[in-house]
């Protein structure tokens, strides 16, 4: 809904900004979703009048004329427009200035002649010839309205308004209207909202001799009002209806049609007029559409109604779809004399499942849709007819046809307020609540509540609850925990989580999602054996497609995906991980378990030992310690010299390594690629989650190096390990900075070099007891084949 803040004017009295307004409105519980100020693109305009038009010297198309802009002296332009007449007011965009769509005009020379500015047309101010009737397309805009050189422009036509777009919810129809919304703006602020009741003269004669009303389908149609206007003039409508019917987003037509939208803007009760010459029968007949009964809409488009659309009808044809638009064979041409005007309630999801059907949705049928109270339609209707004589543009008959067959009774709640102080947390006097009701257009009368018709969506206590929090103001409640709930919190599973997640991308890594759903062909991508068990998966029921057919039982395929999709996009570099299921048949019938993993994938600028490390601390932020790693060559995923498993004990954490040679080629990607996959689930049942405080330490470490030689295939984790055995509670750290193969080495041998750190916490180590634990490290080193390197 666009809100005209001159249109506004008319029924409450506020002097506040655009951005403030926006704020307290949405604040109260209409939400904005911005204002635009019309105009704001066009600077230094100015109205002009040509004094003088004499032929450009060098150009037969050109002409130059003398502007009168209000200076010391007429300005010089050159144009080649020509409509332009000696005595005509026309928009001058001065040196310097701005028009719409970042368009600057600067003096310059055109064929040898300065020209200091530049004549506009409509189309450069924004504006259209709907705006302006007199106006035309493709000619300077040749200004009717009552100004004098040198007015800005934006005052001079109007291009002065502010509009403020709200996001209307579908339980507000009543806030679908200029009127609606200023009774939110009086209640924000506290002001007082002026209605005042239509006033209709009329011009005697009698209703019945023009048409008459039946109502077939009551349920459908809980009233039908209609009045009759005659000696129609068709003609454009005054220059501030146009104004504010352009600020709503409406494009004006002509009197008749604009009076329609404008209610329909102000009330939000939407009108149709009909030209009473093609009424058969003088008789207009609500009722329920015949099987495949066709009528032309205005649109132009034949529709094939069905019986359960509601029609407005004569003797013979369809006239209308009610509530959604109107037929091509009753609208309002340049002869019409008479018109009815219909202002009708519809049921809502009757208008909006035929709207749906039709494929048909217009501001009309939005509206219906939602509901609408059946007690406006006398209102607008009476505004109509009031517009109707005020503009001149006909006689309103005597008289009114109105067919009701709505409630009568208002919706009635009893006021608790101590109810509805203790829902809120808050501790508003009686008094107070009954002004802020009142303020909505609520009656409070022997404490109880009546809800105006306008307000179809209260009919419970807890619903005028919220009408005082929002009018009180949400900021203003307190903020409290809910009684007799648990306060939400983090599970340790949600937390380790976490853990991962902070872990891995400090490491680099960036977070990616992917389908649970994969193709069977994928694990023949990743070199799985046919007798795999990993091929049995669950297969979905109605998948989408073949490539979303399975529920996948390793998160490698969907890993290779990524790398595979970044790498062909020319990444130079991609480092990823997800936290993922893995989702493993049980028994027919039953949901299958699911295995949460986390999988690493990166290629370029990286190698084994970039995603080891990065395994190796993402395994230290988790608690998760004293882990094994073991080469393996029979994953058929992985290089088979370039792998390995973590395991602690008999518990498989995971594996990493670098991607198959041949896996690489079938997801095309032409550089080495490294992949880790690591059971969740493990990870949580191993890690140590107390964390001791350990002071700093008081005495000095002492430290010893070791050069070592041992097999090639040995994991230096072994030998840390028997270390770590050997040199018992006085250890600090054990640090590994060589690793030496070449001439002075064995074949199949390889030279590593430790640096062993130890420490006491409650003495300084002696060189005995230092020398004595490297002892035990070398008596434990020799049973695994490990000695010192000469």
């Amino acid at each position: 809904m666009n809100l005209s803040m001159k249109w506004l004017s008319d029924y409450v009295d506020i002097d506040v900004k655009p951005r403030d307004y926006a704020h307290a409105l949405t604040m109260s519980g209409s939400k904005v979703e911005g204002y635009e100020i019309e105009g704001e693109e066009i600077t230094n305009v100015v109205v002009g009048k040509v004094l003088e038009i004499t032929p450009h010297p060098d150009a037969d198309k050109l002409v130059v004329c003398k502007i009168d802009v209000a200076k010391d002296e007429p300005l010089q332009i050159v144009t080649g427009a020509k409509n332009v007449v000696v005595g005509a007011l026309v928009p001058v965009a001065l040196d310097g200035s701005t028009l719409p769509h970042g368009v600057k005009i600067k003096k310059g020379k055109l064929r040898g002649v300065v020209s200091e500015g530049m004549l506009c047309s409509v189309a450069e101010l924004n504006v259209t010839v709907h705006d302006f009737p007199y106006a035309i397309e493709d000619g300077i805009f040749l200004i009717e309205e009552d100004c004098k050189p040198g007015d800005d422009i934006h005052d001079a036509i109007g291009i002065n308004d502010t509009c403020v777009e709200f996001e209307i919810t579908s339980n507000r129809p009543d806030c679908l209207s200029v009127i609606g919304l200023a009774r939110e703006t009086a209640a924000t602020y506290g002001v007082p909202l002026k209605l005042n009741a239509p006033v209709v003269k009329g011009s005697g004669d009698d209703i019945k001799n023009y048409i008459s009303v039946e109502v077939k389908n009551a349920e459908l149609c809980p009233r039908y009002i209609a009045k009759a206007v005659k000696n129609v003039k068709i003609e454009p409508s005054p220059r501030w209806m146009r104004e504010r019917l352009r600020a709503s987003g409406v494009r004006p037509i002509n009197n008749l049609v604009d009076i329609t939208n404008y209610v329909m803007l102000e009330y939000g009760q939407p009108l149709h007029a009909f030209d009473a010459s093609f009424i058969d029968g003088k008789k207009i007949i609500v009722r329920n559409a015949m099987k495949d009964e066709k009528m032309q809409t205005l649109d132009g488009i034949d529709r094939v109604l069905n019986e359960n659309m509601l029609v407005i009808a004569d003797e013979n044809k369809p006239l209308a779809v009610a509530g959604v638009m109107g037929g091509e064979n009753s609208s309002i041409i340049d002869t019409t004399k008479t018109v009815i005007f219909e202002s009708a309630n519809f049921l809502g999801s009757s208008v909006r499942i035929t709207s749906k059907n039709l494929a048909l949705r217009t501001d009309s049928s939005g509206r219906f849709e939602k509901g609408l109270d059946p007690h406006n339609t006398l209102p607008a209707i009476m505004r109509a007819c009031e517009l109707v004589e005020m503009l001149g543009a006909g006689e309103v008959v005597d008289g009114i046809i109105d067919v009701d067959n709505s409630p009568k009774e208002p919706v009635k709640i009893k006021l608790e307020c101590d109810w509805i102080n203790n829902f809120l947390g808050i501790d508003l006097a009686h008094d107070e609540m009954i002004a802020m009701l009142h303020k909505l257009g609520f009656e409070v009368k022997n404490e109880m509540i009546i809800v105006p018709s306008f307000r179809t969506d209260v009919f419970h206590k807890a619903d005028v609850a919220e009408e005082v929090a929002r009018i009180y103001g949400y900021d203003k409640i307190p903020t409290t925990a809910v009684r007799g709930v648990a306060r939400g919190k983090l599970t340790e599973e949600q937390k380790f989580e976490r853990k991962i997640h902070k872990a891995l991308q400090a490491s680099g890594c960036y977070e990616v999602s992917t389908y649970s759903f994969i193709s069977p062909k994928y694990y023949d991508k990743i070199n799985l054996p046919a007798d795999s068990s990993l091929r049995n998966c669950v297969t979905i029921t109605n998948p989408l497609g073949e490539d979303t057919s399975v529920m996948r039982t390793t998160t490698l395929p969907s890993m290779l995906e990524v790398l595979s999709r970044n790498y062909n996009n020319r990444n130079a570099q991609f480092y990823g991980y997800e936290i993922g299921s893995e989702y493993i048949p049980t028994k027919d019938g039953e949901l299958p378990n699911e295995n949460p993993q986390v999988t690493i994938g990166m290629y370029g600028n990286c190698d084994f030992y970039q995603l080891k490390g990065i395994v190796e601390t993402m395994l230290e932020r988790l608690a998760v310690k004293d882990w094994d790693i073991h080469p393996i060559k029979d994953d058929p995923s992985f290089h088979p010299g370039r792998t390995a498993l973590i395991t602690k004990g008999d518990v498989v954490i995971g594996i990493l390594g670098e991607v198959h040679p041949q896996v690489l080629v079938n997801y095309n990607i032409g550089t080495k690629a490294y992949l880790a996959k690591f059971d969740v689930n493990a990870m949580f049942s191993l890690a140590n989650t107390e964390t001791q405080y350990k002071p700093l330490p008081k005495y000095p470490a002492s430290t010893r190096d070791l050069s070592l030689i041992c097999d090639d295939e040995l994991p230096i984790v072994e030998i840390e390990k028997a270390i770590k055995g050997a040199v018992g509670n006085t250890l600090e750290a054990v640090k590994l900075f060589d690793v030496y193969k070449g001439a002075q080495i064995a074949e199949n041998k390889k030279s590593v070099s430790y640096s062993i750190i130890m420490r006491s916490p409650t003495q300084t180590l002696t060189d005995t007891e230092a020398d004595a634990a490297i002892k035990r490290v070398l008596k434990a080193l020799d049973k695994i084949n490990v000695t010192l390197r000469a």
